[in-house]
């Protein structure tokens, strides 16, 4: 378990292909999915401290598609897009992800993985929020493992919680 502010983040492999992400919240589920939803607040916890978001573009519905791009420190474009499979407001959102390659296309599903993140009310208040990603295979849940991804998450909680905060 990894310390993050008062709140402490699990990051474990359920399987040979997933990753499990689960955080609690000290904010109310709706704020917590208000900010996961909304591209202004997305722009604002995405890159964690990372770098500056230039790009938040979402189309929130059911076969609708996303795209994050941030400028990171030190001038390098990264670039993430998706589609979102489901939504259950204020409960569940499942989607894919693609991390942009020179070699992909910005709207293509090839190498995609698949992310469900929950809200639920947690016990004693707050939120509990799980991102189960499903890399379809050992070798991408390794590489995303090591990717420096478990830091960019806990940062990005971080923000999270004091943007929902800050709406209560």
């Amino acid at each position: 378990m990894a310390q993050t502010g008062s709140s402490t983040m699990d990051v474990t492999f359920p399987s040979d292909e997933e990753i499990l992400i689960t955080r609690k919240v000290n904010a109310p589920r709706h704020l917590v999915y208000r900010a996961w939803t909304t591209p202004e607040l997305v722009r604002k916890w995405w890159p964690g401290r990372r770098g500056e978001m230039t790009v938040a573009d979402m189309d929130f519905r059911v076969g609708g598609t996303w795209r994050y791009v941030m400028v990171a420190h030190g001038g390098f474009e990264v670039a993430f897009h998706g589609t979102y499979r489901e939504i259950v407001p204020n409960e569940r959102i499942v989607h894919t992800e693609v991390m942009e390659m020179p070699e992909t296309s910005p709207d293509g599903e090839e190498g995609a993985v698949v992310n469900t993140v929950t809200f639920e009310e947690a016990d004693g208040g707050g939120t509990t929020v799980s991102i189960r990603t499903n890399a379809g295979s050992r070798e991408i849940r390794d590489m995303i493992a090591q990717s420096g991804m478990e830091g960019g998450v806990r940062e990005q909680f971080e923000i999270i919680e004091k943007l929902a905060a800050a709406s209560d």
